[in-house]
């Protein structure tokens, strides 16, 4: 049983025991003499996450109104360009393009308002909003990885898997894997709202208010197993690239020097094209990651927390980068997109100007592959 004599001021401020039961009340949520809310966060809580100063304010800000603009037409490009092309919607690696393009234009929507918002307005919300708005970023970043993770697994069973490939990869398989991905994104990204999230200012993480340092723990982990399995999926196709390329070296009867050489330059553009995906993948990612790590572990700095505002955007980068290297780059899109052009604008391109130049630029695809799986199955001799 509990002890009815507990003095008062073991639970209240001294001066509660003379108090009516309002007043009472009032003096323990204004104790130690700052007013905080029921949750146990001051007034000026949200204000140590608020700290940059006027010059990298205007720097991010420069940033943001650059590159989220761009990257939503980017994306909403692709999105057209495969929706609109029946031939490009039935095939699964596009469906997975169409995801990432999806992921990437809420990401250049949520991401570069919201941060501006809250950094350069200053703008303080209840918990519950702020927590809405950060699961609306949070939802976009990982669906945008999730949807590499779904491109590089394509690209994997269409190398090592050739016979059987179209057999395991159909599109209802793709959709059903697209629409996991998507429920999975959405309940991880708003766990915070739904109860997982710190009640006290001491217990929060110094990134992200009202955030749980585990919950940081937690997402940091899952994307970098997403990441890792990304990175271990292209090195095995470069691995491939390798093989295919040892066995050109080899001499055999029959075999033309140009065939030796126009696959070889199909190695190094296959090489060029991986390593690209994977050195701008790292840069954008691990920076964000390695902090977000780092506040798991102890308190940052103010120097750290600035950093972090800094490589945040690195991740919307990666959303502008991503439709120049997994959409833009494969010649089959392309082609859609330059008929979409013709049906919109209604260009006839019997004169030469720009249709001229987009016709040489497929004619020089035909040497040189643009897109992973066609790099390979070129390599195939048979």
């Amino acid at each position: 049983m509990y002890n009815t004599n507990t003095p008062t001021s073991y639970f209240f401020p001294p001066e509660a025991a003379t108090m009516t039961t309002e007043q009472s009340v009032v003096s323990a949520l204004t104790y130690n003499g700052t007013p905080t809310a029921a949750g146990g966060f001051d007034g000026e809580y949200l204000m140590r996450y608020m700290v940059l100063n006027e010059p990298e304010k205007k720097i991010l800000s420069l940033i943001c109104v650059l590159t989220g603009p761009v990257t939503f037409l980017e994306n909403i490009l692709v999105l057209v360009v495969i929706g609109t092309t029946d031939n490009l919607r039935k095939r699964p690696t596009y469906l997975f393009i169409g995801s990432l393009a999806a992921a990437d234009v809420l990401a250049s929507s949520f991401f570069p308002i919201i941060f501006l918002d809250f950094h350069l307005f200053k703008r303080s919300d209840s918990p519950e909003i702020y927590l809405f708005k950060l699961g609306g970023v949070t939802m976009a970043f990982t669906g945008s990885v999730g949807s590499l993770l779904l491109t590089s697994m394509d690209r994997y069973l269409c190398i090592y898997q050739a016979p059987r490939y179209k057999s395991l990869m159909t599109c209802r398989r793709a959709l059903f894997g697209i629409v996991a991905l998507w429920i999975t994104t959405v309940v991880i990204s708003f766990l915070p709202i739904f109860g997982w999230r710190c009640w006290s200012a001491s217990l929060c993480s110094l990134l992200f208010p009202y955030v749980a340092p585990l919950y940081i723990g937690c997402w940091v982990g899952l994307m970098l197993i997403v990441l890792f399995l990304i990175v271990g999926a292209y090195a095995l196709i470069l691995w491939k690239a390798h093989q295919h390329e040892a066995a050109m070296e080899a001499p055999t009867a029959g075999r033309s020097t140009m065939g030796r050489h126009a696959r070889m330059r199909v190695d190094i553009h296959l090489a060029q094209t991986l390593g690209l995906i994977l050195m701008i993948l790292v840069l954008c990612w691990v920076p964000s990651l390695s902090i977000m790590l780092i506040d798991v572990s102890r308190k940052l700095t103010i120097n750290e927390q600035r950093a972090f505002a800094f490589c945040g955007t690195l991740c919307l980068v990666n959303s502008a980068v991503n439709p120049l290297l997994y959409a833009l780059r494969c010649r089959k899109l392309r082609r859609a997109l330059v008929n979409l052009l013709r049906r919109v604008c209604g260009v006839c391109c019997r004169g030469k100007p720009v249709c001229v130049c987009l016709q040489n630029k497929d004619g020089d695809v035909k040497k040189y592959a643009e897109t992973v799986s066609e790099s390979l199955d070129k390599q195939n001799p048979g």
